[in-house]
């Protein structure tokens, strides 16, 4: 059994996706970075300076802590247990998404332009004739010459 894990781990596949695992997840950060430091702030910006994460639904205002009564900080009704629907913390993480899927998107764009710019094109060979065509030929031949 060990045998078999070891062969299965050593195949390429399982580790090519290893890689992408973790290339993925160091990825994940710069775009989270890029999202929330760079592009949300200009975006709230240009509309009013709006959050988005600041935007919820208090879902039971009795459970509200009265120290947090009238609090429009998101951070701490959750980290007091109040129950919220964050509607502005997913359109935040809809637009990491997007993010994304746009720069994948690119890259892949980018590597298929570059993998066909170095393929060679390959000649196909004409495969040779079979004997009995090259036959049939030679007798086609010598028919139109009588």
């Amino acid at each position: 059994m060990l045998s078999e894990f070891k062969k299965f781990i050593m195949r390429g596949n399982v580790l090519d996706l290893a890689v992408a695992v973790i290339i993925g997840a160091a990825f994940n950060k710069i775009v989270t970075s890029l999202t929330e430091d760079v592009l949300m702030p200009v975006i709230g910006r240009v509309f009013g300076g709006l959050d988005f994460s600041g935007y919820f639904l208090v879902l039971a205002p009795a459970k509200v802590p009265s120290a947090l009564a009238g609090s429009s900080d998101y951070a701490a009704l959750k980290k007091a247990g109040v129950p919220l629907l964050g509607y502005g913390e997913f359109i935040t993480q809809a637009v990491n998404f997007l993010i994304v899927a746009f720069i994948v998107f690119l890259i892949v764009r980018a590597v298929n332009r570059l993998v066909r710019l170095h393929e060679k094109p390959v000649e196909i060979a004409a495969a040779p004739d079979a004997a009995d065509v090259v036959l049939l030929r030679e007798i086609r031949d010598e028919l139109r010459r009588r």
